[in-house]
């Protein structure tokens, strides 16, 4: 486990569990050298417990990746809960989960993520004050969506020189809050759609209100675009699927998109624009972040109309130093938060 947390560099691990409910809570803490950590929490169904355990640590450090890069004053954590294979009373469930986040006496700020709801986070908190997107605050993933509309135009400017989205072809992977949202807004703008989807009727939505073509999960990566949009589950860029790709640019709001390191170099190899996703999906984020500031929506939309310069300057550092802009931003985030720790163990020094 300690070598599973050091390889994600992963300061803090927490586990729960509550007979009672029969919840079973994992919180990983990456750093709080910027301040609280912060990030969403997810309720999904896991195979063992060590899977739920692998996720928490990698999704926490791209959490701290991606507030450094977005300018905000928080690290990186995420919270996974168990979803239980026998009946459970959710709204019990999650009282219980807000009692434990509020033990780390707001180390930790938690948010929606994969399979909670607004609604879950007002159950949460009931029993804990460090919780974003309540009923109250909203759903972040409009921002999410936002800012991947926002990388997109970026890249489309800098690879094809132009200035809207008309006639670009672009495939999504996964239609989901977020996924159907960037299908909304990129049809909008009048590019010409490829989708898929486990769910067919979400793909059947897509084909009738964005005259969307429909194709298989395995089909989706030889689609003949311009822009690949992942907007599902992780991992999704490896050996297997990279050879397949046929678009200049991929663009997405997954997390953890690539397998490997190496996946990122064999696109850049393959003269692949890939826009870290880290970046590009960090809407989401700054909404959570923002929101529990208690900042209004005008704040919080102009910050995240940022992403497309952030990624811009990536785009222009990357042509000028010949490094892919994944690992631009990697070392910049770094940078960010090795800064902020020695200046954390400097401050600490002077008050003893």
């Amino acid at each position: 486990m300690f070598t599973q947390m050091e390889y994600n560099g992963v300061s803090d691990l927490s586990l729960h569990q509550d007979p009672i409910t029969g919840l079973h809570a994992i919180i990983a803490i990456h750093s709080t050298a910027l301040g609280p950590a912060i990030g969403g929490c997810r309720f999904i169904e896991y195979p063992t417990t060590n899977d739920a355990i692998q996720d928490a640590l990698r999704l926490a450090k791209g959490m701290s990746y991606k507030a450094a890069l977005a300018g905000l004053p928080h690290g990186g954590g995420k919270s996974v809960i168990i979803k239980p294979n026998k009946p459970f009373d959710r709204t019990a469930l999650m009282r219980s989960f807000g009692c434990f986040v509020e033990q780390l006496n707001g180390r930790y700020i938690t948010a929606m993520d994969s399979g909670t709801l607004t609604t879950d986070m007002d159950v949460i908190a009931e029993s804990s004050r460090w919780v974003s997107c309540t009923s109250a605050d909203g759903d972040p993933s409009a921002f999410t969506s936002l800012g991947v509309i926002e990388g997109i135009k970026a890249a489309v400017r800098h690879l094809f020189g132009k200035d809207n989205l008309e006639g670009i072809r672009v495939s999504i992977q996964g239609l989901g809050h977020v996924g159907m949202a960037v299908a909304s807004h990129l049809s909008m703008e009048g590019a010409h759609l490829t989708v898929t989807d486990i769910n067919t009727q979400r793909m059947r939505i897509a084909i009738e209100e964005f005259n969307a073509k429909a194709v298989s999960t395995e089909d989706i990566y030889a689609a003949d675009v311009d822009i690949f949009c992942p907007c599902g589950l992780g991992a999704i860029l490896n050996h297997k699927t990279i050879p397949l790709i046929k678009a200049q640019i991929i663009a997405g709001s997954a997390n953890n998109q690539l397998l490997e390191p190496q996946d990122g170099y064999a696109l850049a190899q393959k003269g692949i624009l890939y826009l870290p996703d880290y970046v590009i999906n960090s809407g989401g984020l700054i909404f959570v972040a923002l929101a529990h500031a208690n900042e209004d929506q005008q704040t919080i939309y102009h910050q995240v109309l940022n992403i497309g310069h952030t990624l811009t300057r990536l785009f222009t550092e990357s042509q000028a130093s010949g490094i892919p802009p994944f690992i631009l931003a990697n070392q910049q985030a770094e940078a960010i938060l090795a800064n902020a720790a020695s200046l954390s163990k400097t401050h600490q020094r002077s008050i003893v």
